[in-house]
């Protein structure tokens, strides 16, 4: 891939990273207009922004985290979202950010062994390169409605389903809620959020709760060769038969039978 163009800002930008009431992190900006300065200077230079920049983070939180075997949340996730969130609006395409390492204490951490969903983050001492890596393959964003349906363009209409941890509610569940596009949440993915999705206006059908992912996958494939959810547990249910003469007991009053607006595939 081409880097055409690296930047160091003259005045940089500060992040901070914090921690909600819930625990779930979250952050502060300031000086952003100094990054959105030098990004308007060049625009139409670049299709995507790869940032590196320092997250202030108390020191003891970098080692707590790696040895927390995935229990702590990431404390510099929440800022960093902020940041790649709003420019990715702001100027329309994809952007990512990779923190740096402040100082060599930080650097010279021994966390020993970790989790395994973190193990990349305690061998490395920036994570740049896998920024590069990903913003290769990142799509374009098109605001422009009026090619949706030209070859080559992603839309909703090819999202077969959104897979996400049990109780996360974000602006890609709330975007398949709204769009009918099916959800399916893995309850063996803890996470600090505390939603219950069945409360929720989920269409009918387009929410599913999952033990785990292998289950989440056989979902997902059912989905995409159009058989029925229900189909692929066992016992099946009873095939229905009625007479042409007779009515449906579902149907005599003029209202059809509704699919279950939750699909359970765990045990109670």
């Amino acid at each position: 891939f081409d880097c055409p163009l690296v930047v160091e800002l003259d005045e940089p930008i500060m992040m901070e990273a914090k921690y909600a009431p819930s625990g779930c992190a979250v952050g502060r900006i300031e000086a952003l207009e100094n990054l959105c300065n030098v990004l308007q200077k060049y625009r139409g230079e670049y299709n995507a922004v790869a940032l590196h920049t320092g997250v202030d983070v108390p020191v003891e939180f970098h080692l707590e985290y790696l040895k927390s075997r995935g229990e702590m949340v990431n404390p510099w996730g929440g800022v960093e979202a902020m940041l790649t969130h709003a420019l990715t609006m702001m100027f329309g395409v994809p952007t990512a950010h990779a923190p740096m390492v402040n100082t060599m204490e930080i650097a010279n951490l021994h966390a020993g062994v970790v989790d395994p969903r973190i193990a990349s983050e305690a061998v490395s001492s920036t994570f740049l390169m896998c920024v590069l890596k990903g913003l290769h393959k990142s799509p374009r964003i098109i605001r422009d409605s009026s090619i949706f349906g030209h070859a080559g363009i992603i839309t909703n209409a090819n999202i077969s389903c959104l897979i996400i941890p049990d109780g996360c509610v974000g602006l890609p569940t709330l975007a398949a809620m709204e769009q009918g596009i099916p959800v399916i949440a893995v309850r063996e993915n803890k996470n600090r959020m505390q939603n219950c999705l069945e409360d929720y206006p989920f269409q009918p059908g387009k929410l599913f709760v999952v033990d785990n992912y292998l289950e989440a996958v056989g979902v997902m494939n059912a989905l995409k060769a159009g058989v029925s959810v229900e189909s692929i547990r066992r016992p099946l249910g009873d095939t229905r038969v009625v007479h042409s003469s007779e009515k449906n007991d579902q149907t005599q009053n003029g209202v059809a039978e509704e699919s279950p607006k939750v699909v359970r595939l765990h045990g109670e």
